[in-house]
């Protein structure tokens, strides 16, 4: 557990010293600002539709910095040459990897704590109205999504030889994923066999990230979600990035380091 703490640790000071901290924060101030000028309507709908912007860009630059992170992972270790001296101490590539997998999945939190904190406490403000329970699911669902996002791009890290195509292709999967996984079955019903049961099967394997998007909790004030089903989509998203991560291994055992 040292060695990975310690190597989680070196990829969260590395997200600190890089641009992507700042860029956090000049989105955060930008959705503080847009936030605040709920305040110049009146109108409930007007409100709504102004969180429902601010909780996208809340996504977008979530996803952004889990993907970029996590690609420029292993890629970076083995182009600085820091690859041999990590494995040629008591760290197996297993460790590597886990510990690589935790920092950015720790990093994005603390990106998501910066996102949802400013935006609770704005929104909150100009609402009157404290839904911290709300706050809390949508945020801790949308970080074990995220998970399963890092695990993803980690294997891809893997798999494509570059950087750039590995994040190009991640993008599109998770995109894919979160804007037409909800319809593949539907879809599948008006075509002929093979194909039917060929995109029934992709149905069923792909991670459904799109059950983590529970914006609509926020942005309409509905009750909380019972937290069952939370504790039901954890464990699904951490299956998933388990699966990912086990897979990552199988590759990095068998992949040359030089």
């Amino acid at each position: 557990m040292n060695n990975l703490f310690a190597v989680a640790g070196v990829v969260i000071k590395e997200l600190y010293r890089r641009k992507d901290f700042y860029v956090l924060f000049v989105l955060t101030i930008l959705i503080c600002v847009v936030m605040g000028s709920v305040r110049i309507f009146n109108d409930a709908k007007i409100a709504r539709y102004l969180k429902e912007i601010c909780l996208l860009l809340v996504w977008i630059s979530s996803l952004v910095i889990a993907i970029t992170t996590t690609a420029r992972q292993i890629p970076a270790e083995r182009e600085n040459r820091t690859l041999f001296p990590l494995l040629a101490k008591p760290l197996s590539r297993t460790e590597l990897l886990v510990g690589k997998f935790l920092g950015c999945w720790f990093a994005c939190g603390l990106a998501l704590l910066c996102f949802y904190l400013f935006f609770a406490l704005l929104a909150g403000s100009r609402e009157q109205h404290w839904s911290f329970i709300n706050y809390f699911q949508a945020a801790v669902l949308h970080w074990v999504m995220l998970g399963v996002v890092v695990a993803l791009t980690l294997l891809g890290s893997l798999v494509f030889t570059a950087p750039s195509s590995n994040t190009t292709i991640c993008f599109l999967a998770v995109a894919g994923i979160l804007i037409l996984g909800r319809h593949l079955n539907k879809v599948a019903l008006h075509l002929p066999e093979p194909r039917r049961s060929i995109l029934y099967a992709v149905y069923y394997c792909i991670p459904h990230l799109e059950l983590f998007d529970v914006r609509d909790l926020i942005i309409h004030n509905w009750p909380p979600i019972p937290w069952r089903v939370c504790i039901l989509a954890t464990v699904y998203a951490l299956a998933y990035a388990t699966a990912f991560l086990i897979a990552a291994s199988l590759v990095f055992r068998r992949k040359a380091i030089n």
